[in-house]
């Protein structure tokens, strides 16, 4: 069984991705700024405390934690934050506020987990299709498909930075999935992929991609770009 670390877990993809590790038996740390909806699950091999990816101080709760782990084996960068708003009425403190939590928030738990890490272990972050250079582009996502696009180029320099070392180090550029988080964005709008169909596969690609894959962008759409 795995020590799993999940961010973005009180909603959508990441809710469903604790319930399905736990069932399979495996450890979870289950991070979000919300952590009421996976304690209310009393799941009994899942962890979780309020976590903010935006705030430096809180990445010290995970540090403390991790003292109770071994090691760490899947690290998934799961959490995001959208905004859609057309550019010009977008404030540099919104602009700045996506990219805290897509981008730096990212880079911080990559870093504070990769200690911990086996050297066989697999750390994977969730992006989208919008952050995939040629694919369709829409209005008012300049600062979510921005930061998207740039996580996937942190994951291509850190599996080249620790490819002796590992962990491997892979990226998904996911589509439209029916998730509370689109719903707010885009209201109205019905994505063809559920949130539980789309952590099954992020569940099977976390355990078994990093064997065959390393530094890649796996693009998970059923509609071409």
């Amino acid at each position: 069984m795995a020590n799993i670390i999940i961010t973005g877990t009180s909603r959508g993809i990441g809710f469903e991705l604790v319930q399905l590790f736990a069932k399979e038996g495996h450890q979870v740390l289950a991070l979000s700024r919300n952590e009421k909806p996976i304690s209310d699950l009393n799941l009994p091999n899942v962890d979780t405390f309020p976590f903010d990816l935006a705030n430096p101080q809180d990445f010290g709760k995970v540090t403390d934690f991790l003292k109770q782990w071994d090691s760490v084996d899947v690290l998934i960068n799961n959490a995001g934050s959208l905004l859609n708003k057309p550019f010009l009425e977008t404030s540099p403190s919104e602009f700045e506020s996506v990219y805290k939590v897509n981008v730096f928030g990212v880079s911080e738990m990559t870093r504070t987990v990769l200690p911990k890490m086996v050297k066989n272990g697999h750390v994977l972050t969730i992006s989208s299709m919008g952050g995939v250079q040629g694919s369709v582009k829409f209005p008012g996502l300049s600062a979510y498909s921005s930061s998207k696009g740039a996580v996937i180029t942190l994951t291509e320099l850190w599996a080249e930075e620790f490819k002796e070392t590992g962990p491997s180090f892979n990226v998904l550029a996911l589509g439209a999935v029916q998730t509370e988080m689109l719903a707010e964005a885009f209201p109205g709008y019905k994505a063809p992929v559920t949130a539980l169909q789309m952590a099954n596969y992020i569940k099977d690609f976390s355990l078994t991609g990093h064997k065959l894959y390393n530094g890649k962008l796996m693009q998970v759409s059923n509609s071409t770009p």
